[in-house]
């Protein structure tokens, strides 16, 4: 079961990675909140489309709750994270906030399924390490102590984002990730309209607002299916590396050049990978 995980995480980080990809180059053309909007739509049609196709019996009120958790800390957490990269500085707030994020469902995972094993804890550190250099452009340490309260609320958020998921993951998927989204869509909505933040866009990047929304959507489906059949640390980590993903398109397709840096965080990442998988 734990090569189904590990191979379920990897996927859903390539998912991820690829709606992030979309998603950002959408938002470079419209409101990053309009992408983050469009994505929560796909979900909520796609969800229950997916419940029926593989009829999927309808959960427990407590695994709805869970699902509306996740979809609390989701949207509450791209809020944080989106106001921090206003506010503080982008090469503090985006690896602070990933980091975190994936310590988190560590700690739970070592509190509720053991310790893991030393291999694993070396990949985790090694994958740690690969996440903040990927998501840091600029690795400077120069910041106030109030440029971490934004990057620490997001990183939790998101955390407890990913429990909220195992919770409920062991029984059923599609219809709590649909309450989850349902949720996360009308937070952001209230979000939107309060602070004016959406601006108007184009058939066009409505359409790759949606192709994001898919991987999107396929990414929380896949982390879904790798906490459920094993450890929620290992689905977790692996999951994370999407930044790899995008960082990696960003080179090829858009001739963007990574840091130094980024590629040192990519080789972590792969080593991070070997070390999880033995």
């Amino acid at each position: 079961m734990e090569n189904f995980t590990i191979i379920l995480g990897l996927a859903s980080a390539l998912s991820w990675g690829v709606g992030d990809f979309v998603g950002g180059y959408a938002a470079r053309r419209t409101s990053a909140y309009y992408v983050v909007l469009i994505t929560q739509v796909i979900g909520i049609v796609i969800f229950p489309a997916l419940a029926f196709a593989f009829s999927e019996n309808f959960p427990p009120l407590s695994n709805l709750i869970w699902g509306a958790f996740a979809g609390f800390f989701g949207a509450a957490g791209s809020i944080a994270l989106y106001v921090g990269l206003a506010k503080g500085k982008m090469s503090i707030v985006a690896p602070l906030a990933a980091v975190i994020s994936a310590i988190i469902p560590v700690i739970y995972s070592a509190l509720n399924e053991g310790i893991p094993s030393t291999f694993k804890i070396a990949g985790f550190i090694f994958a740690f390490i690969g996440i903040w250099f990927i998501v840091s452009n600029n690795m400077g340490l120069n910041f106030k102590v109030k440029d971490l309260e934004y990057p620490l609320l997001a990183g939790i958020l998101f955390g407890l984002f990913f429990i909220s998921i195992d919770n409920f993951s062991a029984t059923a998927i599609y219809w709590p990730l649909m309450v989850s989204r349902t949720v996360a869509l009308i937070m952001l909505t209230v979000f939107i309209m309060l602070t004016k933040t959406v601006n108007k866009t184009t058939s066009d990047i409505i359409v790759i607002g949606i192709l994001a929304g898919l991987f999107n959507t396929g990414g929380a489906i896949l982390f879904a299916f790798a906490s459920q059949v094993g450890r929620l640390d290992i689905a977790t980590i692996l999951s994370s590396l999407s930044p790899a993903v995008t960082a990696l398109l960003a080179c090829t397709l858009l001739k963007e050049q990574l840091t130094i840096g980024q590629w040192v965080g990519v080789m972590f990442s792969m080593i991070a990978i070997i070390l999880i998988s033995v």
